[in-house]
Formats: C-alpha cells, structure tokens, sequence
C-alpha cells in the first residue's frame, strides 16, 4: 500500500524481528521495509528502507547502543520517528532516549496493542511513553531546565495542541488559524523554552501542568 506506515525493525534477537514482522504486517497500514541486527546496519540501509517509523531497541551489539543510533537516525532522516522497544525498566535510559529524539517508549512485556498503538502514534507525529516508567523520568527529565520564558496565551493554546500530539494541520484547524501560523508559533515556543523537538514539549507542558498524564493517550 503507496499509504502504508513504513517500519524498520532494530534488535539483534531474530525470532523477535520475524515475531513482530509478522505481527505488524498482519494490518493493511503498516509494511515492514527491513530489519537491522544493529545500529550500524540500520544506518547503512536507512535510505534504502526510508522508514517512517523506528521500532528500536537499546541493547544492540556492536559500537553503538539504540540511543546513539536513535540520535543518528534523527540526525539523517528528521522525518523518522523513533519507537523505543525494549526489556529496560531503566528510568534514565528512557531519559536518554527522549533526549536522543525518541518519540515512543514501549516495554517488551507490553501487550502487542501497546507497541501497535504507538508505531501508529508516532506515524503521526504523536509520543507515546509507557506510563509505567514515564512519571518519574519526566520529573527527572525537566528538573534543573532552563528558565521559563513568558509564553503568549496564543503559545500556551499550541503549546497544549503540541502535548497532545497534534500535527500543524490539527492545530491550524483546532484554533482556527493558518499552518503557516502554526510553524510560527511552534518556532517561537520552541525557541524560547531551548527545546529542540516535540517530544520535550510534552514534557515540559506535563510539568507545568498545561496537561496531565489522564488526558494523554498511554
């Protein structure tokens, strides 16, 4: 399918890629282009896969761990996004990770629906981070940031859209406002608060409380 979600599956267990290679293509919207044994191999044949989604694990054999390879594959392909799945309960791995440019979290004991909704999410452009570790590491994440520089209420209303996962065009249609706004607001929001991508946005909208975990999707 020309619309399918394209997914690389990252982690050095076979009988793991073909399980979920199996799992995920039992759904018309999602097409596996490739599987990796290791983040070197994924960044040798990352323009051949041209993944929209990521589903990566973080021990990987070799020189370089998920989150390293996380952070180079959102280096190469911005237009990637990256689906942590891994056995680590580890709250500052899942930091590590969010840092590096993740936008999903899920835990290899999760139910299948779990990992399926967040492959989805992320196509989207939308976070999802297991609640079962997620509270901690965000408090963790944001403690010691940078100053809170003053917001517009404009900026707080995309600010919230942003937490919730929306992509500009939502947004645009939420707040009734062009796109072109929207990547304004989103430019200067991200400018003054010294984030670098989405996913610090939630975290820093779940901070402040402009949000709570209930009203997320995990």
């Amino acid at each position: 399918m020309a619309s399918a979600i394209r997914v690389v599956l990252i982690d050095d267990h076979r009988v793991v890629t073909r399980g979920l290679c199996t799992y995920l293509e039992s759904f018309p919207d999602i097409c596996v282009t490739g599987a990796a044994a290791s983040g070197e191999e994924l960044l040798k044949k990352l323009d051949e896969w041209s993944p929209d989604v990521a589903v990566m694990d973080l021990l990987l054999p070799g020189g370089m761990d998920g989150i390293e390879a996380t952070r180079l594959v959102r280096s190469r392909s911005p237009r990637t996004r990256i689906v942590v799945l891994t056995a680590s309960t580890d709250e500052a791995r899942l930091i590590a990770a969010v840092r590096a440019g993740a936008t999903g979290y899920v835990r290899k004991d999760s139910e299948p629906e779990v990992l399926l909704s967040a492959v989805r999410a992320a196509a989207r452009g939308q976070s999802v981070l297991d609640p079962s570790v997620a509270g901690a590491a965000l408090r963790d994440l944001v403690r010691g940031g940078p100053p809170e520089e003053q917001l517009t209420e404009r900026e707080i209303a995309v600010l919230r859209q942003l937490a919730h996962g929306r992509t500009n065009r939502e947004i645009a249609e939420a707040l009734f406002i062009s796109e072109e706004t929207v990547k304004t607001h989103v430019g200067n929001i991200l400018g003054k608060l010294q984030l670098t991508h989405r996913t610090q946005a939630l975290i820093y909208a779940l901070k402040h409380k402009l949000i709570t975990l209930d009203d997320l999707d995990l």
